[in-house]
């Protein structure tokens, strides 16, 4: 048969069947009402058994769920995979009994081990310098300076007043003065 000319539309009674041929055959009422009543009988079935699934608590993730299970049981127990499991299983074992595999290791755990060690002398180098920084008379000037701001501000919320001090009037050296840095 030509596929050129075949009827493609799947619910058409004439599916499969060359087209030119069809036109002087008619079409008989009978077969056509026995499709429709299987088609009928087909969706009650197929509802019948959606209600079924439904009772016994079946939902179409669950069904996922066990056919992948069930195909990932198929592909583990295939002989191809098993084959590829064992030939990769010696593969692994020849490389890491060989020289250059314990040589590479033995490298890698060497500059781990000298990398730990010198990220370990740069983080005492930093917590040294930091504070000798801390100690310095640069640091201890702007940390009385900070000191002194924060009393007055906690100072004036502690007796009643949520203001900010005001440099003008006070009395007080404003804030305003160059930092000795």
């Amino acid at each position: 048969m030509d596929s050129a000319g075949q009827d493609i539309n799947l619910n058409s009674p004439n599916k499969g069947l060359l087209s030119d041929s069809m036109t002087d055959v008619p079409v008989d009422t009978g077969v056509e009402e026995e499709i429709v009543t299987l088609r009928q009988v087909l969706a009650a079935k197929e509802r019948h058994c959606g209600e079924l699934k439904r009772r016994l608590g079946l939902s179409t993730l669950g069904e996922l769920k066990q056919n992948l299970s069930r195909s990932w049981h198929d592909v583990q127990v295939s002989s191809a995979y098993v084959k590829t499991s064992e030939k990769l299983g010696e593969w692994n074992e020849k490389v890491t009994q060989s020289d250059l595999y314990k040589k590479t290791q033995e490298t890698l755990s060497q500059a781990g081990q000298k990398t730990s060690a010198a990220l370990s002398t740069v983080g005492s180098a930093i917590s040294r310098k930091l504070g000798d920084m801390r100690n310095s008379a640069t640091f201890k000037s702007f940390e009385d300076r900070v000191g002194t701001i924060k009393s007055k501000v906690v100072g004036d919320r502690e007796n009643g007043s949520d203001n900010l001090p005001s440099s003008a009037g006070s009395g007080d050296k404003p804030l305003s003065d160059p930092a000795p840095f």
